[in-house]
């Protein structure tokens, strides 16, 4: 018997008011982390993590840096206590933080990274001209209907597949808005905005991506060291240079998250641990799979809770392997 790990990284949206804030009072290692972040982005962004409203940390601009610096926390306190994965992904954002955990990109050149990414995609177009929603209940084809209809009115793309009849949708948000009206009438379970400041994943990100891969160009992306599945594929990621496309592309075409976490099933993966604030991934896991245990790690309770039930997995497993004379 085997026991392999995920790391599941969580992208924008997931963000909260004092996120690290325990893990930096308590360990020195998230100290110094946040203390790199301050100074690459050349702002407290501890501060604003911790303190600020959240109408401010929800912006491109601090949601982006502040996601990705929480969970490298998360991810270095798990591995510093022994507990590596088997595969890693991220969603949208968090496949930066994924990229670290594979030990792609450096700590430091994903945040500039991602800073420079919050700002072209903030600069990408007027502040409240885009949103995005999320639109449940509906097939694929239903909603990809639904936007072409809404087309009229500005842009709207499907841009992330995440569960069964689960589809996020982007664009301007006039067009936003009345496919969401139309999801409703047509039988949708439900339709919300999500908390993000701008339209990822559709076309409207096209000069941005285009800008950000002069930025890509000038880090070094080495190959992966863990194996992890990539967002607009949902196939793994060979190379640096792959790794780097891939960066490029996810700006402007969706997340296949569901169809990722049929791959890293296939790889037979057994537990998943999201990194990161909140439990967004955790709860889409319960739907594409019950049988998938979930644990996540954002605070000091969630980190103990799950290096404690990563020791009882490795007990289990050295009882079992003896027990079938391994």
């Amino acid at each position: 018997m085997t026991h392999k790990i995920a790391f599941l990284f969580p992208g924008q949206g997931s963000q909260k008011v004092s996120m690290g804030k325990d893990l930096v009072e308590r360990f020195s290692l998230a100290k110094d982390i946040f203390q790199q972040a301050d100074d690459v982005t050349g702002f407290s962004l501890s501060s604003i993590c911790f303190e600020c409203p959240e109408e401010r940390l929800n912006l491109t601009s601090y949601a982006q840096p502040g996601i990705l610096t929480v969970s490298v926390i998360c991810l270095k306190l798990l591995m510093e206590q022994g507990v590596i994965p088997s595969v890693v992904a991220g969603h949208s954002l968090g496949e930066y933080s994924a990229l670290v955990g594979a030990g792609v990109l450096k700590f430091e050149d994903a945040l500039r990274l991602v800073h420079k990414r919050a700002y072209l995609m903030q600069s990408a177009i007027p502040l409240g001209r885009g949103k995005m929603a999320a639109v449940f209940g509906l097939s694929d084809e239903e909603v990809k209907s639904i936007c072409e209809e809404v087309s009229e009115l500005g842009v709207a793309e499907s841009a992330a597949f995440n569960v069964s009849e689960q589809i996020v949708i982007s664009g301007e948000a006039k067009a936003i808005d009345k496919a969401v009206s139309l999801a409703r009438e047509r039988g949708a379970n439900g339709a919300v905005d999500l908390a993000v400041s701008i339209p990822c994943h559709c076309s409207l990100m096209k000069e941005a991506g285009e800008r950000l891969k002069i930025e890509l160009d000038k880090v070094t992306f080495y190959d992966p060291i863990i194996p992890i599945v990539g967002n607009t594929t949902a196939g793994f990621i060979a190379s640096g240079n792959t790794a780097r496309m891939e960066l490029v592309d996810q700006l402007t075409k969706p997340v296949l998250w569901k169809d990722s976490i049929q791959r890293i099933i296939d790889f037979g993966v057994d537990t998943c641990i999201e990194l990161g604030p909140g439990k967004v991934l955790s709860g889409l896991l319960k739907r594409i799979n019950r049988g998938l245990k979930r644990l996540n790690v954002e605070d000091l309770v969630s980190l103990e809770k799950t290096l404690s039930e990563e020791v009882e997995n490795v007990r289990n497993l050295s009882r079992a392997n003896v027990f079938m004379g391994k």
